[in-house]
């Protein structure tokens, strides 16, 4: 287990209490398990403990359910993935078992359900195992109408004895599950929880105890990648939506069909993908952003309709939630394989903004910048996250609500006159009114999907077409000049440089920090800005020998990934190639490390 120190034994106890600064559990079961919730329990109490927390979880595609893992890595330092290995596995069936045990650090523990899994000799040699009878004791501890049902609570129990968890916080996060139901549920899970918490753990060697967190500035928030975007949404002042549901974009639509009614909104589910998109775009006409979203297989549907905001210059949100494609592709695995139809999708020179958050963190806010661009540019924006950050749960400081909320309701004060795609700006900006307010002129435009005038009058003129196609571009153009240069994580010039989007982020981190102490030198940047680019990037790739771009996306027919190859077109610079993957899962260190040894002519020293 990651940096143990090995203590004193407790008084009158036969084993030993290591400290540790973090942990990695892996919990493999049946998704009708409830073993999310054990990981979400454990994240949620990590980040009410103070300390860094991260998950990773994979569910089966098919209704009826089947093999499910979730991994928790929750310390008391930083932590920038959910980990390559992990230091304990809780088995629920010998499948689970046998497919996962290999995922253990040499020396891990498998604690296992003893009605359910019978451990391998050969496995025994590497791996610690600690047989208890989990469904059985569940039975025992709440009666046996309940059947195994509330194990999942039971093994809560023994991994909060196992790490000296904070059981009064553990005690409040079940309360805080089940409230609002019958109240006989919330006395078996606390009567699971405390019956594996009494457990004496059989022959387990030891047990742990976290070393104390570092404090931090100000309170702690503990949610999942969608959940942090869709409140994003509503802080930014969104109060309009329309949406249908596909995996995993559907977590965001019921948030915000939950929520936005509390603040004077509402979010429709409407009959199709197209509906729902279009809707969103007489939501914004009528003066405030609106959203939609979707993931894959529905934002093709929607790209005539995008077209279509493109052409008439609307603010427009919508997120991207990717998935494993083509078609209905891997719905419940990651991938970042709609870059190219984000950018491009749709006939005609059709500019959007594209952006990319890094992180759950980073989800809330990217929500807020996509709102602001759009009503800055009058422009669709385009949220690319991804299934990885979707569904993990992360610990983050508490955003300053009082400042970072904004009210975007409509100005209705009248003008003398108004040109919403006036040619003579220089920077292309198109502003638009909302229906109602009133022109003293009395010369009143529209919005049309036909190439327009400056009043959005129809036209065919060849002359206005170049002259509004210019337009388009040049405000994307604007925006691109205003962005930050990326910074660069670790030194500003060496031999490697990794590039990431997305939720490749931390491990991209955690690969330069490994690197580094072995000492190769590696830096990394991460964009997430893609559509414009931001400024700089050119000055940053010049200062290293090679420019690897991570992505989950395929090579390609030329051996680089989606944004490798615009990064490619962009600068022409060969030094920049792919390091890419499709497994539907997210990056470990060492793969990222083991890929760029062999995807270099002249590789990493120690690499």
């Amino acid at each position: 287990m990651s940096d143990t120190i090995t203590g004193a034994a407790s008084s009158g106890d036969a084993k030993k209490i290591s400290s540790i600064s973090e942990v990695v559990i892996r919990i493999a079961g049946n998704s009708q398990d409830g073993i999310q919730a054990i990981g979400g329990f454990l994240a949620r109490l990590a980040g009410r403990s103070e300390q860094e927390v991260m998950t990773f979880m994979t569910i089966p595609a098919t209704i009826s359910g089947g093999a499910s893992i979730f991994q928790v890595r929750m310390g008391s330092g930083e932590v920038l993935s959910s980990g390559d290995e992990a230091d304990v596995l809780l088995a629920f069936y010998q499948h689970s078992y046998e497919n996962h045990v290999t995922s253990l650090k040499k020396g891990g523990i498998v604690m296992y359900d003893s009605d359910h899994v019978e451990p391998k000799e050969e496995w025994k040699k590497d791996y610690h195992h600690l047989g208890i009878p989990i469904s059985g004791l569940t039975v025992e501890a709440i009666g046996g109408t309940a059947k195994d049902k509330g194990k999942n609570i039971f093994a809560l129990g023994l991994i909060a004895k196992m790490f000296d968890l904070n059981v009064p916080k553990l005690e409040k996060l079940i309360g805080e599950r089940f409230t609002g139901k019958d109240p006989s549920i919330l006395n078996n899970a606390l009567a699971a929880f405390h019956a594996g918490h009494a457990n004496p753990l059989g022959n387990v060697l030891e047990t742990f105890k976290f070393v104390d967190a570092q404090k931090k500035d100000g309170n702690q928030v503990v949610m999942n990648g969608n959940e942090a975007l869709g409140y994003g949404l509503i802080a930014a002042g969104v109060r309009f939506g329309a949406g249908y549901p596909i995996t995993p974009w559907t977590d965001i639509m019921e948030l915000l069909r939950r929520e936005l009614p509390k603040y004077g909104g509402t979010f429709i589910q409407t009959e199709d993908e197209i509906a729902a998109i279009s809707m969103a775009i007489g939501g914004s006409y009528a003066g405030r952003v609106a959203v939609t979203g979707s993931s894959g297989p529905g934002i093709s549907l929607k790209t005539e309709a995008l077209g279509w905001a493109v052409m008439a210059e609307m603010p427009l949100v919508i997120v991207d939630v990717q998935r494993g494609g083509p078609s209905t592709g891997m719905p419940t695995n990651i991938e970042q394989s709609d870059l190219n139809i984000a950018v491009n999708g749709g006939h005609g020179d059709s500019p959007r903004v594209v952006i990319a958050p890094a992180n759950v963190e980073d989800c809330f806010y990217m929500a807020i910048e996509a709102v602001n661009i759009a009503r800055k540019y009058s422009v669709p924006v385009i949220i690319l996250t991804d299934q990885g950050i979707a569904t993990r749960i992360e610990a983050f400081v508490e955003p300053n609500l009082e400042k970072v909320c904004q009210d975007i309701s409509p100005d209705f004060t009248p003008v003398a006159d108004h040109k919403p795609y006036d040619l003579s700006k220089p920077d292309g900006i198109t502003t638009h009114l909302a229906p109602g307010t009133k022109i003293n002129s009395g010369k009143y435009p529209i919005a049309t999907g036909l190439e327009h005038d400056e009043l959005g009058h129809p036209t065919g003129s060849p002359k206005l077409h170049m002259q509004m196609t210019a337009k388009r571009r040049k405000k994307l153009q604007a925006l691109g000049n205003s962005l930050p240069v990326p910074k660069i994580y670790g030194p500003p010039e060496g031999n490697v440089l990794l590039v990431g989007w997305g939720s490749t982020e931390g491990p991209i981190k955690e690969a330069v920090d490994r690197a580094r102490a072995a000492g190769d030198s590696v830096s990394s940047v991460h964009i997430r800005h893609i559509n414009p680019l931001p400024p700089g990037l050119e000055n940053i790739f010049s200062g290293f020998n090679h420019v690897l771009v991570v992505e989950m996306n395929d090579e390609g027919l030329y051996g680089f990934g989606q944004l490798g190859a615009i990064l490619r077109a962009r600068y022409c610079d060969p030094k920049i190639q792919g390091i890419n993957k499709t497994d539907g899962l997210t990056w470990k260190v060492k793969e990222i490390l083991e890929r760029a040894k062999t995807n270099m002519s002249a590789g990493l020293r120690k690499l």
